[in-house]
């Protein structure tokens, strides 16, 4: 069996891996330029290529639809997407002899879109999970082909919730591959009224408002935690990173529950929230950091 593999982030490297180990012939990986800009605390997809003699590419967005006569011209029996972040052109999924099929970090149908991991930890989910689907033109719309659900536990970050998707994308291909190496390619639908669509996050999105609830906020904190931009807040004319808060208590008897925003009580830093709740705030720093 022979794929062309579309690949990013540690979900790209693990799965390429898992194919490599399989004995599947990668004739070309497409992956992406690492962003100056962005903090890249996970693997490289590129470097994995280097180190086992595989060719690879970084186009633009626009330049993909120009990769299509090579891509006919290899005919690959498969095509897969691992946490690449551009949509890839129907002509180009075309060129699979047998699937073009894609990982996503969520139980599809729900958290179809970008950042599916932070957007369920948002939402104060207690699972999530890895799909391999079917690709289409529209996103994360074609049929399932297996998934596994991973627990997402009160206190866990992006993170490390990121972490345990990226394991179940592993063990989702594992179970899998016997059957694609058949040609044979599972499928059950994607019943996309059962769930949504979400799109990007920017830092931005990551302000805290003390008019929320409690677990709201502690939820956006937990979502978007270093290495992710982090929430923030302003505090005596600064701007701070909030990295680690908790529910749990106890907390004084001397907190101003009616007084929405950070107090600070006995060198422990607490933001009352619009439920009239506190929480603490167990790691924070400037933004300059």
């Amino acid at each position: 069996m022979r794929a062309v593999v579309f690949a990013y982030h540690n979900v790209g490297v693990n799965c390429l891996k898992e194919l490599l180990k399989a004995g599947i012939e990668i004739d070309l990986v497409v992956t992406h330029q690492d962003d100056p800009n962005e903090n890249v605390w996970f693997g490289s997809v590129a470097k994995l290529c280097k180190e086992n003699s595989i060719p690879f590419i970084t186009p633009s967005a626009n330049e993909l639809i120009g990769l299509v006569p090579q891509l006919q011209a290899l005919a690959p029996d498969y095509i897969f997407s691992f946490y690449y972040r551009y949509m890839i052109p129907a002509q180009i999924l075309a060129c699979a002899k047998i699937a073009a099929l894609n990982m996503h970090g969520s139980l599809l149908p729900k958290y179809r879109g970008r950042a599916p991991v932070n957007w369920a930890i948002l939402h104060g989910e207690t699972e999530t999970g890895a799909t391999l689907h079917i690709m289409e033109e529209k996103p994360d719309a074609g049929d399932i082909v297996d998934q596994l659900a991973v627990s997402i536990g009160p206190d866990e970050t992006a993170t490390e919730v990121f972490a345990k998707v990226s394991d179940a994308a592993v063990k989702v291909i594992h179970e899998v591959l016997p059957a694609l190496l058949h040609g044979n390619v599972p499928r059950k639908p994607n019943d996309l009224q059962k769930g949504s669509y979400f799109g990007g996050r920017k830092p931005a999105d990551g302000q805290i408002h003390w008019d929320q609830t409690a677990k709201q906020v502690h939820d956006l904190v937990r979502a978007v935690a270093p290495p992710y931009p982090g929430a923030f807040i302003e505090h005596d004319s600064k701007m701070m990173i909030v990295a680690r808060t908790s529910l749990k208590g106890p907390f004084p008897d001397k907190l101003n529950l009616g007084a929405l925003g950070i107090q600070v009580v006995d060198n422990r830093v607490f933001g009352i929230c619009g439920d009239q709740q506190a929480l603490e705030i167990l790691e924070w720093l400037p933004a300059d950091k």
